[in-house]
């Protein structure tokens, strides 16, 4: 059965087994098992744990079952059977393939309830159902009708717990008893909110399917395509355990919920010698997660040294035993060359990835997304392409430079100022905040571990120390509400301050009173620390470099200082359309492309046609 149909889950399962007086009487752990939902010869809904490796099968009913899904986003989750006085524990499950898979067990008794209710004579139905199957019957996957209802029972649920009084304890013993047969999902609204039901476009399922199928990939695309949304989604079909998720920067580290690629690689900046390199990664923590990695994930490709990359490849080969490429490896690299390039010290050149001796053995298949998200405006995507591949038109010129006078304003929001560099938008900011007037409010954020707040201050978005007046000009760092426009990289400006909470005024006219939100990121030992602070920063200005990922609806630029290719190119694919961009001093001096990597892309498309040409249904041999 298809794992996709959220009917199937493969995962770690301990199942253990308790007395009447909760003493364990018997506990059985399954490092790699197989579970299915069924129906027995009577109808009932059942659920089969089969190890993977010993021909071991349990079978349970899915009766009187508390499910806890509070981490079921990590992949684990806990099912326990009150009639069986069995406990199932699930862990290092992908969490798309968790999620899809409580969400039918929470349908399928949902629906088994209501028509429960509505028969008039259940035994007698059972007994007919015996005699039509005659034995076990699949599950099918949760028709639309279905997933309608259980999701107005699962807001029934949720609000039902929200009451403002404790219920008593005669009433908690006539609900247990009248719900003894449907799964008690804490807030079964999370089911229904999480970010893996959103479909995918047709090209991204391809680049996940061929992640699933085992390749070693690179995907790219220009700004606005999805790339990282895409990559969540590949990493939440993946078992977590055994996934690494990297990125050159702390900031897009963040984003997808992984750590840099330096923490994780253990051979600091990568400038010792080889053997020197082994010496460092055989430190315990690195070279543990070395090891027991099975898929490793680097975004924003574009900014990793060629020779890093290649070091590391060597690193991974000496400390897994292994002379395949990376180790063996299954390797999934994202990232747009066009964008920002790997950051060169002092007079020492850097290479891109593409042109290390590893890239050509790791990496066999290579994808593209085409369809742009971010902008809607065609118009504005065709000058975005050209600018991308370094192609300046007079009309690209004259439509840029007439965004010079144009008013994106309003609402008291100022254009934020994008700078090539990252202390002049730290001096714009300073300096803009001391020239106003009023009270000053200052936001410390509460770290989970003291001595981590360096490293959290280099991965996360959002400031330890947030200082705020009445007028500055900030913007929202997370995403609040989506339909009402609080989402991260939303402009706002600070109205009041309500018992010293500030209250911000959004471009789209919508008021927010801020409070604090939760960041997490994993250390290189591959434990949590998290920030919680007010989800604000200030914006009268931010350099290109940390705008990469961000959605800008109110930004302007001055281009004359940028010094990289493509840097004029992520800023102004920053703007969310034209009118919401104005751009000063244009000239097309401060656009180009960098020639290895227009070479690149001319012969990476060559390869994606070769792909295309395969037959379908043809057996892939791995290199």
């Amino acid at each position: 059965m298809d794992s996709s149909d959220g009917c199937s889950l493969t995962c770690t399962a301990v199942l253990e087994w308790t007395n009447p007086q909760g003493m364990t009487t018997r506990k059985v752990n399954y490092r790699s098992a197989s579970l299915r939902l069924f129906r027995n010869n009577l109808r009932d809904l059942m659920i089969e744990i089969r190890a993977d490796k010993v021909n071991t099968t349990t079978k349970l009913a899915l009766k009187g079952i508390n499910v806890l899904n509070r981490f079921m986003n990590e992949g684990k989750a806990t099912i326990k059977f009150t009639i069986e006085r069995c406990t199932l524990f699930l862990s290092n499950a992908p969490a798309a393939q968790l999620i899809s898979f409580l969400k039918t067990i929470f349908v399928k008794t949902t629906t088994d309830k209501d028509n429960n209710n509505k028969s008039k004579n259940p035994l007698r139905e059972h007994i007919l159902a015996n005699v039509k199957l005659g034995g076990i019957q699949e599950i099918s996957p949760a028709t639309t009708s279905e997933l309608t209802s259980a999701k107005e029972r699962a807001l029934k649920i949720a609000a039902s717990r929200k009451t403002p009084t404790t219920p008593s304890p005669s009433n908690i013993r006539k609900r247990k008893l009248t719900d003894s047969n449907t799964p008690k999902i804490p807030i079964a609204k999370k089911l229904y909110i999480n970010p893996t039901e959103i479909d995918l476009t047709e090209e991204q399922r391809g680049i996940l399917d061929a992640v699933l199928k085992g390749r070693n990939i690179f995907f790219t695309g220009s700004a606005g395509t999805g790339k990282s949304f895409l990559l969540k989604r590949i990493i939440s079909e993946l078992p977590p355990d055994v996934t690494t998720a990297t990125a050159s920067t702390g900031v897009a580290a963040c984003h997808i919920g992984g750590i840099t690629l330096h923490q994780f690689a253990g051979i600091g900046l990568g400038t010792a010698t080889i053997e020197r390199s082994y010496q460092m990664a055989s430190r315990s923590s690195s070279a543990t997660a070395w090891r027991k990695t099975k898929y490793l994930i680097i975004d924003e490709i574009s900014m990793v040294d060629g020779d890093y990359f290649d070091k590391i490849e060597a690193v991974a080969r000496h400390l897994r035993k292994n002379d395949r490429p990376f180790g063996g490896i299954q390797l999934i690299l994202c990232g747009d060359f066009f964008q920002l390039p790997p950051v060169q010290s002092n007079d020492n050149k850097k290479k891109f990835c593409f042109q290390s001796k590893a890239w050509e053995t790791c990496v066999h298949f290579n994808y593209e997304l085409k369809t742009v998200h971010r902008q809607k405006d065609k118009k504005f995507v065709e000058i975005l392409n050209s600018i991308r591949i370094g192609r300046v038109t007079d009309d690209i010129i004259q439509i840029l430079k007439s965004t010079s006078s144009q008013k994106v304003e309003k609402s008291g929001v100022l254009a934020t100022r994008l700078c090539s560099h990252v202390k002049e938008a730290n001096d714009i900011n300073e300096t803009q905040l001391y020239n106003l007037e009023g009270i000053t409010k200052i936001y410390t954020a509460q770290d989970s571990d003291e001595s981590m707040s360096h490293i959290l201050d280099q991965q996360l978005p959002v400031p330890g120390k947030l200082t705020l007046k009445i007028g500055a000009q900030v913007m929202l760092l997370k995403n609040i509400n989506i339909t009402n426009g609080l989402v991260n990289g939303a402009r706002g400006v600070v109205i009041k301050f309500d018992d010293d909470i500030p209250v911000v005024k959004f471009l789209t006219g919508e008021i927010y009173t801020a409070k604090n939100e939760k960041w997490t990121i994993k250390n290189a030992s591959g434990s949590i620390i998290y920030r919680k602070q007010i989800p604000l920063k200030l914006a009268w200005a931010f350099s290109i470099h940390k705008s990469q990922g961000l959605t800008l609806d109110c930004v302007e630029m001055s281009l004359a200082k940028v010094f990289d290719a493509g840097q004029a190119y992520v800023a102004l694919s920053r703007a969310q359309s034209l009118e919401s961009l104005r751009v000063l001093d244009f000239s097309s001096q401060q656009v180009w492309a960098n020639s290895s990597v227009l070479q690149f892309y001319q012969n990476f498309r060559k390869k994606i046609t070769d792909i295309d040409y395969i037959p379908l249904g043809k057996k892939l041999k791995k290199k």
